[in-house]
């Protein structure tokens, strides 16, 4: 990878006449992928997005400016232009990625351990610690948003073939999986506190989602009951519902699935929405 690098400021230098000062800039830039990628365990310039995300993530926890990533943004999508001319590359992930806006942050999100632990949280000997475990584990499994979650009928339900249909922006319907753990707490839930409370207190509706008086649950409750299990936890992060849905996309990226089809389980319009 070091020789890449070398050829690539020759070819800054020699093709393209860039001043010394420019091509150290890119060649610093350069160096910092580099040293990612070998802490990564990377031997050669990866194809795919992801890693290139995860760098520049990595960059901003570190408190690089917006001007420094758009600078590392551009430097890599040049790197990545001449290696697919000097065909060491066959495919260019710099055409998946759009230049990051000046003051764009990007979203907290939970590790895989912080999770487990925020879902762990609610009592499951008591019916609304099953309400609240089934509301978190159906969060996290499906990237929901609150006011999705809030308006979620048991008519949009499909748990016998693990799916559930919700209702998003612009009234926009997308059908999402729903993994076994989070369906099995559902049922649960379905089966027992839901049942109960409506019966106890002679509730008519459709909505999956109530509270201790049989009544649908609203947005800021869920905010609410996430924020006190959040401070059980002791997760010390700003912790929202979406961060839940932050959490949900990222985890799916880490273990391998396409952005393409995470921006659909989120309802996004545009990619660049996903990619932030």
């Amino acid at each position: 990878m070091n020789d890449a690098l070398q050829d690539f400021a020759r070819y800054l230098r020699l093709e393209r006449g860039l001043a010394a000062n420019t091509v150290t800039a890119y060649t610093q830039d350069l160096e910092e992928f580099v040293h990612y990628l070998k802490q990564q365990h990377q031997q050669k310039f990866p194809e795919t997005y992801f890693t290139i995300i995860n760098f520049l993530s990595a960059q901003f926890k570190l408190q690089k400016s917006a001007n420094s990533l758009a600078r590392l943004t551009s430097t890599l999508r040049q790197f990545y232009r001449w290696l697919l001319k000097t065909q060491q590359i066959k495919e260019d992930p710099m055409l998946e990625i759009d230049s990051p806006k000046m003051g764009t942050h990007l979203p907290a999100t939970l590790s895989e351990p912080e999770i487990i632990k925020l879902l762990q949280q609610p009592d499951i000997t008591t019916p609304l610690g099953v309400r609240d475990r089934s509301i978190l584990e159906t969060m996290y499994a499906t990237g929901v948003r609150v006011s999705e979650l809030a308006h979620l009928s048991m008519n949009n339900l499909h748990l016998d073939l693990g799916l559930i249909k919700v209702l998003g922006k612009g009234d926009k319907e997308r059908l999402i999986p729903i993994g076994d753990v989070a369906k099995k707490w559902l049922e649960q839930y379905i089966q027992t506190t839901r049942l109960d409370y409506l019966q106890k207190y002679h509730r008519q509706h459709n909505l999956v989602f109530i509270n201790f008086h049989g009544n649908p649950l609203t947005r800021q409750a869920i905010w609410n009951l996430i924020k006190k299990y959040v401070q059980q936890a002791d997760i010390q992060k700003n912790v929202t519902p979406h961060t839940l849905r932050h959490t949900f996309a990222t985890h799916l990226l880490e273990h391998g699935a396409d952005l393409r089809v995470v921006q659909e389980l989120l309802g996004h319009s545009d990619i660049s929405t996903t990619q932030i």
